[in-house]
């Protein structure tokens, strides 16, 4: 048996099913005062806390109101300790006020909603006090990360056995399915075996500035069913059921089923008496939903509209009992945005803050104190026993944080003839593996169906490829496939559809396992590096996340020349410069590509580790240009500052100037060395492997940032300041700050337009990085 189907079976022991938990009125009182407390803690960040800037705090009080039968029903009935929930950006402060209940939260937190230090204005778990499973907040990534998180925890299962189990929920929007990122998700063929995942969609017809006009349920559900996905409606609550069975019921579903969304909302916003005249229609039936309302009094008309399955809790429990764990499932649970406050379906409520008048109305509805806000259950009382019941079913010991594995610093070997830096990459895994297996074997690498060309040919045969279950290989006896998909759960390859913002996001969670349950991996993701802009925002989001990986941009920049403008890269080394939480390298040599791999490779799995971009070229270069030294103390010092950002590749007795160059470059710059020197300019020649870290090393000279600035002064020392002209593969500017280093006349050389398919002499001619161009610069600046 599977852990997977292990959890199923052992799901209904891991909830308590005591009376008090069964109880819909003890639930029912939880749930109003998580909408009042979430509802109060919005309130004073607005209205009570001091602001004396006057700018606008905010908080999305409907949006959390919408959640808060969903999210009582969740927490307080079904979630087991391995359960995992991503939630809704904007129902943040349902989670704490959740927390709160469940002693998760301490008091004085309640009241710091988006200040400095305080509650996030969406769940961070880096940075919010109490527990949050999944940071949330970008739209769409949120919501699809507990997918790459399901994949995670299967492959730390299948290789080292200590992953947990758990359902990964998500709860978000009607209006984030509109976000492409969830679409890519659903449709990679592996999420179709994810039978722990379950997304529960706050179906309330509303986005941001309006009432959705024309979002069809059915289309949307067909979606889910079509890609293997169970799908549970939860449309009405018992009471409107109940009125169905009635005489006239049956007009009064079409009706309601069939009216448009903003004709509903506006309904919402109607008094009986107006309910009564308007929600009859005209057609047909009209004459016996009118009798059917006939027979209600005002108040039981007003909850006819307003009974929604979403807030139904025992339509909501019911639905959780219905859940496959054999497939993904999506749960549309039909909500009110803003139910049980004064703005409930107004359609402009996504901002609206309640008055304070509209605050004591609604102290008075859920029998809670203005004076005291934050009041707990009395001690005692059958809502403090659930509360208190809950916290202990769903306390989590904390994982124990293994250590990640040695990383060596230095294979020793030394490359020769010609080849690409990615060509290389593929090379240092496999040397990883003889040379240190046991750090090899926490290593993982993720593609969206490009691992071939990217040069992970002779890893992913060495390794195999993961899969929940071994799958047979029917050309494993073919002699003309050289490579092979040796499907298997021991495998260490990930092989995803074409979709680079499911790489990153899986990245992101591979990336997290050590602080999720303690197991450090050390995944490597793989894409052509034109499209690193396409996965940028989950990939950054990622990384605010927690998540560490190593993200492989390749092949890279206009060196790519017969492709044309579509596959040249041209603002990714500008990314790598700006990213926060990542180190960027662009490496001119096979061994700069180990080393810096290597180093990437040592500050994973960790509390104060990074992620980091390596942007490698297919361009094929003479190794024997990178003159390695040959003493051991010469190379480790080569390797310290290829590390650290850049080394003096070539150093001229009289220099006239310096040339500094990244990446496939650097042969121009030689090249344009070597002329110079023929026309009496002398040049050194810098070899910057990370801009990055050479920025990071300017801003701390400046004491702007904590860090070190030796390597400023070991490739750029004072004494040696000379004009300087830049050249990289990529944006210009990504170098320009060089020239402040000793504050010397500049030329900054890049590529500003978008390519166009030729050789390699008409691209680099065309944008003016060829040796000509450099030569050119150079003589401008030293005339």
């Amino acid at each position: 048996m599977t852990t997977e189907t292990q959890a199923a079976a052992d799901r209904s022991g891991s909830v308590a099913a005591g009376p008090a938990d069964r109880d819909l009125d003890v639930l029912r009182a939880v749930e109003q005062r998580v909408l009042w407390l979430s509802t109060a803690i919005i309130d004073h960040a607005n209205r009570v806390r001091p602001n004396p800037t006057g700018l606008k705090v905010g908080g999305h009080q409907a949006s959390s109101a919408s959640m808060t039968s969903i999210m009582t029903s969740l927490w307080f009935h079904e979630l087991g300790p391995e359960d995992r929930v991503s939630v809704k950006p904007h129902a943040s402060p349902v989670l704490h006020a959740v927390n709160y209940l469940l002693d998760e939260l301490d008091e004085s937190y309640l009241t710091t909603l988006r200040s400095f230090g305080g509650l996030q204005s969406y769940p961070s778990r880096e940075k919010d006090p109490d527990p949050v499973d999944y940071s949330t907040g970008s739209v769409g990534i949120g919501a699809t990360a507990p997918v790459w998180g399901a994949v995670a925890r299967r492959y730390v299962n299948a290789r080292f056995q200590d992953g947990g189990s758990g359902r990964q929920y998500s709860l978000i929007g009607d209006a984030e399915l509109d976000e492409g990122a969830c679409w890519e998700a659903i449709l990679d063929p592996g999420v179709a075996e994810l039978g722990e995942v379950v997304w529960i969609v706050d179906f309330n017809r509303q986005s941001l500035d309006r009432v959705v006009p024309n979002i069809s349920a059915t289309r949307l559900q067909g979606m889910f069913a079509a890609a293997g996905w169970q799908v549970i409606t939860v449309k009405y609550g018992r009471l409107l059921e109940k009125l169905f069975a009635e005489p006239g019921g049956d007009a009064l579903r079409t009706r309601i089923d069939e009216m448009t969304n903003p004709e509903y909302q506006r309904l919402l916003r109607c008094s009986a008496t107006q309910l009564r005249e308007r929600l009859p229609g005209s057609g047909p039936g009209s004459d016996k939903i009118a009798a059917l309302l006939d027979g209600l009094d005002d108040a039981s008309v007003d909850a006819v509209i307003r009974n929604l399955g979403g807030h139904d809790l025992g339509a909501l429990t019911d639905a959780y009992a219905a859940i496959d764990d054999t497939r993904p499932t999506v749960v549309f649970a039909y909500t009110v945005k803003g139910h049980g406050l004064a703005t409930a379906g107004h359609p402009q409520n996504h901002s609206a803050l309640l008055t304070g008048d509209q605050m004591a109305e609604l102290a008075r509805d859920v029998g809670a104190d203005p004076e005291r806000p934050w009041e707990r259950f009395p001690q005692g009382s059958a809502e403090a026993g659930l509360c208190e019941r809950t916290a202990a079913r769903l306390r989590r010991d904390p994982a124990p944080l293994r250590p990640p594995p040695q990383v060596p610093t230095d294979f020793k070997r030394t490359p020769s003839g010609s080849g690409s830096t990615q060509q290389a990459l593929g090379r240092a895994l496999l040397d990883l593996t003889r040379q240190a297996p046991a750090t090899a074997r926490h290593v993982v690498t993720v593609s969206p169906d490009v691992a071939s060309t990217t040069n992970l040919g002779g890893w992913l045969n060495k390794v195999g490829t993961w899969s929940p279950t071994e799958r047979r290989d029917w050309f494993a006896d073919d002699a003309e496939t050289i490579l092979h998909w040796r499907e298997q759960p021991g495998g260490q390859h990930i092989e995803l559809g074409i979709a680079e913002t499911n790489l990153v996001g899986l990245l992101g969670e591979l990336g997290a396992t050590w602080s999720r349950w303690g197991r450090p991996l050390m995944p490597i993701g793989v894409v052509y590096d034109p499209f690193v802009g396409r996965a940028l925002e989950p990939w950054s989001f990622g990384m605010y996340a927690g998540g560490q990986s190593i993200l492989v941009g390749t092949p890279s920049g206009v060196s790519l020349a017969p492709e044309g403008g579509a596959h040249q890269s041209v603002i990714t080394p500008s990314i790598g410069l700006e990213q926060p939480g990542c180190t960027a390298y662009e490496p001119a040599f096979a061994l700069d590509l180990e080393w810096c791999l290597l180093a990437g490779l040592s500050r994973l799995g960790k509390p104060d580790g990074g992620s980091t971009y390596l942007r490698l070229s297919t361009r094929s270069v003479d190794q024997s240009l990178a003159g390695v030294p040959a003493d051991p103390a010469a190379r480790e010092r080569r390797r310290r500052q290829t590390v650290a950002g850049g080394y003096m590749l070539r150093r001229h007795a009289e220099p006239s100037l310096t040339i500094a160059a990244a990446g496939a470059m650097v042969p121009e710059a030689l090249a344009a060395a070597d002329r110079l020197a023929e026309l009496g300019v002398g040049a050194d020649v810098v070899c910057v492997t990370s801009a990055d870290l050479l920025f990071r090393a300017v801003r701390a000279r400046q004491g702007l940032q904590e860090g070190s600035d030796w390597i400023l002064g070991q490739i750029f020392p004072p004494e040696r300041a000379r004009p300087m002209v830049t050249v990289l593969d990529g944006h210009p500017h990504t170098l320009a700050f060089l020239a402040g280093v000793n504050q010397v006349p500049s030329r900054t050389l890049g590529v500003t337009g978008f390519g166009q398919s030729g050789t390699l002499t008409d691209v680099h001619r065309h944008h003016g990085i060829d040796a000509d161009g450099i030569v050119g610069a150079s003589l401008d600046l030293t005339d």
